[in-house]
């Protein structure tokens, strides 16, 4: 369509002239693209083609590398006017840009099933991963004037597609940036947290990729509001059978597998890596709304066995991809250091310049983290890092939050969880995921939206009179009870803002954001835990009514620091809706399926002992 709009122009300029004008206009022409482009079919071991763009940049000479991207959201029509923005700093040192459909999207071959299994040893099994040999293979044979050594990167499915090469790497694969990529459905990132459902990303996600091979596809509410939309829709099973009917076969999956069973472990690929051959630049946000999770575990899996140093870790106070930007600001919260340009000139496009060109100094290894708070880069050889003492930050029956165990017989804490009434994952109305911005950020989001719920306990610590480093794995330890037979916890780690600071003048400076937002309750680690999978993940049991049980809530990695003034609070709830499916609260034998008057309300406490374990740096 772009090209057909140039095209009329052009001729309607040619038409507009008057015949005795002299001297004849030429008429307006385009900007020449600064890349080449060619649209090629690659052909696979099983003999199904998939779709590949190749954008040679103009007036390089010499040999270039290849920096090759798989991605299920389609490849350009044509090549872009301009650079890219996140490819500027690449650009200085010149790459062959590469950019295939996956197989069974949009033009390509195939079906696409969005399983991520791997076969190694079975030549004749085709995957995500030999698709990459399959394609790294031929790339290296017939792209003109390329040197021999090939990149894969990408953000989210094109992140997973870059790692998953690792398995069985083509000798020509020499380096590999896996950003925001995931290892497991049904353990975190895009579909699950911990076997409890993400509700409306499942539904918008999976709806996008299945619905239609041709093209991105959106699901379309017939609300604004989609809280309304999912509560009237009921059970999950319903928005299969009703809104999907069966078009979206992943969707259906998730249903016919609500247990951690073989679907999801025979799918785990990050199982098969083995020793760290190639160099890999492993990227993950704090504030990732999808996939926080995976690009962390594919790093700890390459560090078990990496005796040549070539895995690095890379985080910051990101949502999802946004390092792929000119981030200078999380969410609302400015912080005026463009940690998005400084990740891509000084870490990524030095990783691709040393290990594709053989220029400049090889980059160091183990884990950079841009960390929140300070607003400074720090790097650490290990995680958890060197000074990192693990300390109890306990909840009290008072509402206060200290690192002071309770006393002996202190009381616990209770309310009412209604699953007709479940408490919303971020401000009401609320778009459709991928509909308007305010979904990008709302793992950052002001948690005051909340305040008058009775079916959300707080605890609030005193003012901090020093700065608290809190650097690692965060966790919660619940001592905590239901009157029902299944039932959820979402804890939540907040740094709450002075209510007092004084808004900062001209443009934020580092460490400004600390007086920007007077009382700004700011998430630092949020995520769920379902009771049925206490005991077991693979064979879910029942509650047993009024036990205090221990409940651990991982709340993964971070890197923050709360500021002197600031004051830590927790927040306990037992719905987040619907970006988690409504846990029915009584047992069934699967929740997707659960019937209306499965849905029962019931009574939570959290009772003395109940705790975070922080990550304390020594000061």
């Amino acid at each position: 369509m772009k090209r057909l709009a140039i095209l009329l122009a052009l001729t309607t300029a040619s038409l507009s002239v008057p015949i005795a004008a002299n001297p004849v206009q030429a008429p307006a022409t385009t900007p020449q693209s600064p890349y080449t482009f060619e649209d090629v079919m690659v052909p696979m071991r099983d003999g199904a083609r998939l779709q590949t763009v190749i954008l040679r940049p103009r007036g390089r000479t010499g040999p270039l590398p290849i920096l090759f991207q798989r991605t299920p959201y389609g490849v350009p029509d044509a090549a872009p006017d301009s650079v890219p923005d996140n490819q500027v700093a690449l650009d200085k040192d010149g790459y062959i840009y590469v950019i295939q459909s996956m197989r069974g999207r949009f033009k390509s071959d195939g079906v696409f099933t969005l399983s991520t299994a791997v076969h190694p040893g079975d030549r004749k099994a085709t995957d995500e991963s030999t698709d990459a040999y399959d394609s790294i293979d031929w790339l290296v044979k017939h792209v003109t004037g390329n040197s021999g050594k090939v990149g894969m990167w990408g953000v989210s499915y094109p992140g997973f597609a870059a790692a998953i090469a690792l398995i069985g790497p083509h000798p020509a694969l020499k380096a590999v940036s896996p950003q925001a990529a995931w290892i497991d459905y049904w353990q975190s990132d895009d579909l699950h947290r911990n076997g409890a459902l993400r509700l409306s990303y499942a539904t918008d996600w999976l709806a996008m990729l299945q619905l239609d091979k041709t093209q991105d596809t959106t699901f379309v509410y017939d609300r604004y509001d989609t809280y309304d939309w999912f509560l009237k829709a009921g059970s999950v099973e319903e928005i299969d059978r009703q809104h999907f009917k069966g078009k979206v076969p992943m969707f259906t999956a998730l249903l016919d597998h609500p247990n951690h069973d073989a679907f999801y472990t025979d799918q785990r690929w990050s199982d098969r890596l083995g020793r760290t051959t190639v160099p890999t630049l492993n990227v993950a946000g704090y504030w990732d709304q999808e996939d926080p999770w995976g690009s962390w575990q594919i790093y700890f899996k390459q560090a078990q066995n990496d005796p040549d140093h070539l895995a690095t870790m890379v985080a910051g106070p990101w949502a999802h991809g946004w390092w792929q930007r000119p981030t200078d600001s999380l969410g609302p919260i400015p912080y005026g250091v463009p940690s998005g340009l400084q990740f891509q000139e000084q870490i990524q496009a030095p990783f691709f310049a040393y290990w594709l060109h053989g220029a400049g100094t090889r980059p160091t290894t183990g884990i950079k983290s841009f960390q929140s708070g300070s607003w400074t880069w720090k790097s650490y050889a290990a995680w958890p890092a060197a000074g990192v003492k693990p300390t109890d930050l306990y909840l009290h029956a008072d509402g206060s939050l200290s690192f002071t165990a309770p006393a002996a017989g202190e009381a616990c804490r209770a309310y009412v969880s209604d699953p007709a009434n479940p408490v919303p994952f971020r401000q009401r109305p609320m778009s459709g995921t991928y509909l308007s911005p305010d979904w990008q950020w709302w793992e950052a989001a002001d948690q005051r939206f909340l305040q008058g719920r009775p079916d959300v306990l707080s605890y609030t610590s005193a003012p901090l009179d020093a700065d608290l480093t809190v650097t690692g794995h965060v966790a919660a330890e619940l001592a905590a009870a239901t009157t029902g037979t299944d039932g959820d916890f979402v804890v939540k780690l907040i740094d709450v803002y002075p209510e007092d600071a004084a808004k900062p003048t001209g443009r934020p400076k580092p460490g400004d954001y600390a007086r920007a937002r007077n009382g700004y309750q700011l998430p630092i680690a949020m995520d769920v835990r379902r009771g049925r999978f206490l005991a077991s993940d693979t064979t879910p049991q029942p509650l047993v009514p009024g036990k205090v049980t221990r409940w651990d809530v991982p709340l993964r990695e971070h890197d923050h620091v709360f500021l002197k003034g600031h004051r830590l609070m927790v927040q306990v709830q037992s719905s987040w809706f619907p970006v988690i499916d409504r846990n029915p609260q009584t047992f069934v034998p699967n929740i997707a399926r659960a019937k209306p008057a499965d849905f029962k309300s019931a009574t939570q406490t959290v009772c003395a002992g109940s705790k975070l374990v922080l990550p304390v740096m020594r000061p």
